[in-house]
């Protein structure tokens, strides 16, 4: 059985042993989204992708509604919201007294909005909502959100490199322009992309995953600096919340 077979497979016995009937996934315009939403598609189940722009690139809003209309044209089983949440967002802003509105905090909360939705949504649905990270981003450097994109009830392509995720894509004819386009999180308005904010290269951060103390050169340490430096600062999203116990 192919790989894309198993995931399928996995994630459906998952839906029916749970007594679910939907898979939710918010679809962004990237490559993780793509494939991820595909992988639900393939296994007959309803699966509803969500795109849900806060002003975003329309570039992005445009590959990710382009995904949305080739999967419902491949798969029955497939509905598509388009939701803007860029009122709602403004809203919040409005809401909290201007000092706590910093840049980093206002990204953050633009993917809790957004996991906020998927949960209204699959919690009407009787659905599970769908992870998109990959195991860079979730296991490696933390890159995500915690309680937003990493809010979550499963997570089928958690354990594949951001290149298994490419090579996935291409078997199973993810469109062009998602395939070709940058990585990004789609949390700011610069259009900066995930290589912008973490320094480096997914097939960088590949190689820093998978190093086991060999001999390296100048360029390659400081390409394992900037994983340590990501990880280091972000392993509290990777590690359980921490409980005090009572004597």
């Amino acid at each position: 059985m192919r790989l894309e077979q198993e995931i399928s497979s996995w994630l459906k016995n998952y839906l029916l042993s749970n007594h679910l009937d939907s898979f939710v996934i918010g679809v962004s315009g990237g490559i993780d989204s793509a494939v991820t939403s595909t992988l639900c598609a393939m296994t007959g189940c309803k699966t509803i992708v969500v795109t849900m722009p806060i002003h975003q690139n329309p570039a992005e809003t445009d590959r990710g509604m382009e995904h949305c209309s080739w999967l419902k044209k491949k798969y029955k089983n497939i509905e598509i919201l388009n939701i803007d949440l860029s009122d709602s967002y403004e809203q919040i802003k409005k809401s909290i007294p201007e000092k706590f509105n910093k840049p980093l905090a206002l990204a953050n909360t633009r993917a809790r909005i957004r996991m906020s939705t998927l949960y209204l949504i699959a919690g009407s649905s009787k659905g599970l909502v769908v992870g998109t990270g990959n195991k860079i981003e979730d296991f490696g450097v933390g890159f995500f959100t915690k309680y937003g994109d990493g809010g979550v009830d499963i997570s089928p392509i958690a354990d594949l490199m951001k290149s298994e995720v490419y090579d996935l894509g291409g078997k199973l004819n993810v469109i062009p322009s998602i395939m070709d386009a940058k990585p990004t999180d789609g949390l700011w308005d610069d259009g900066r992309t995930d290589e912008d904010q973490l320094g480096t290269s997914y097939d960088e951060l590949e190689w820093a995953m998978n190093y086991r103390d060999e001999e390296i050169n100048e360029n390659q340490q400081k390409i394992l600096d900037i994983y340590n430096k990501h990880r280091n600062a972000n392993l509290h999203k990777m590690k359980d919340i921490p409980i005090f116990k009572k004597k």
